[in-house]
């Protein structure tokens, strides 16, 4: 129960373990093609560009800051945690010059602020991060890709947290680019960067004033590749990661079966009950409201009295759970990942197993308490 990589379910760990095809095999290109255009439904960017490259999610942000942002270029960062600042890093070795929207921990940077940096001069692109790992915020996509567009800046998101948890609509939002990793919400095991390209973003690529620098990380290196596997036909750039691949296909089929919308609903019903479940044991979580709180994990300060080995503890209760990652409080909270598959019985367990890690924190609560809130949620009372 840690925010990635998540519990897979059977048929994509199946997919997996199948016998590696050739990546020139037919059939294996037509499950590639059908992989890319579900990316398009799962993304909500009918008219995008998916691209389906082997790494991690950091090098999904990379390609997709490098192929649309050049050295000299502003990019206006709204910085919601440390990959934010990890963004900024990226836009830094590219030549470019980040400015970074920030707000306190476990906040979301005002909406006038953003607006004020965009608006400040020519600004090439807006970068922020759907749900931060390292805080569990969750930021206002809709709104920030509004001012975005306003001022002709194009909208970047990081939804390696969200995508495929969170309710979100590339194409609808006007949203240029957004990435994700493949062992989070998306369900397939770690190894694949995941990027969707509006019309604009890849108007942008060939409008540059000069090529993109790394070979791997161009899109005119895989436009060619994807276009062609869409079609059936396969052709080689670099070996793609076939069985993770394969496993893409699968989990992707059962999101577009499952409806995206909802999706995003049972990952809001389940959020709700690990949220009824904190209130009830008197934890407090990162982000400042419910507001700005992810569906896909939840960030939990550590009460009085409990430290670090809490985690240690849940483990032997039967769960695993994540230590912070934020580097000025990461000692002070937890981490649980509720995304991908996770469902009813899965949360009622994560709950009770935390009720108990608790108790042998030193922590006195009532057990039960927390289960019985979860469960009413997950009820519908």
């Amino acid at each position: 129960m840690i925010p990635g990589p998540v519990e897979f379910e059977p048929e994509v760990l199946a997919a997996l373990a199948s016998p590696s095809p050739s990546h020139m095999d037919p059939d294996f290109a037509k499950a590639f093609g059908r992989a890319l255009g579900r990316m398009r439904e799962v993304f909500g960017a009918p008219g995008g560009q998916p691209f389906v490259v082997a790494g991690t999610g950091t090098l999904a942000m990379e390609l997709a800051a490098a192929n649309v942002v050049e050295a000299g270029d502003r990019v206006v960062v709204v910085n919601t945690g440390f990959f934010g600042d990890r963004m900024g890093r990226i836009l830094e070795r590219l030549g470019a010059t980040p400015e970074h929207v920030r707000a306190e921990i476990g906040g979301v940077p005002d909406l006038d602020a953003i607006e004020r940096a965009v608006s400040r001069g020519p600004c090439k692109a807006l970068a922020v991060t759907h749900v931060d790992t390292s805080t569990s915020v969750l930021a206002p996509i809709e709104a920030i890709a509004k001012i975005g567009r306003k001022h002709g800046a194009l909208v970047l998101v990081d939804g390696v947290c969200a995508t495929g948890g969170e309710t979100f609509r590339q194409e609808a939002w006007g949203v240029d680019v957004c990435l994700t990793a493949s062992q989070k919400a998306i369900g397939v095991p770690p190894g694949l960067a995941l990027v969707v390209a509006s019309p604009a973003a890849m108007a942008a690529w060939r409008a540059r004033k000069k090529p993109v620098a790394s070979l791997y990380l161009d899109f005119g290196e895989w436009l060619p590749i994807m276009e062609s596997y869409e079609r059936g036909a396969p052709q080689y750039f670099a070996t793609p990661a076939v069985n993770l691949v394969a496993a893409l296909e699968v989990s992707l089929g059962r999101i577009c079966a499952e409806g995206i919308d909802a999706r995003a609903a049972r990952h809001e019903r389940v959020a709700g009950a690990f949220r009824a479940a904190w209130r009830a044991l008197g934890l407090s979580t990162l982000p400042k409201s419910e507001a700005i709180s992810a569906h896909t994990m939840s960030a939990v300060w550590y009460p009085d009295g409990v430290d670090g080995s809490f985690v240690g503890r849940a483990r032997e209760e039967g769960v695993v759970l994540a230590g912070g990652l934020h580097p000025e409080v990461k000692t002070k909270y937890f981490r649980v990942g509720h995304m991908g598959a996770v469902d009813a019985s899965d949360t009622v367990a994560t709950v009770a197993a935390i009720e108990r890690a608790m108790v042998r924190s030193g922590r006195r609560i009532e057990l039960g308490v927390a289960v019985a809130a979860a469960q009413s949620v997950l009820a519908g009372r």
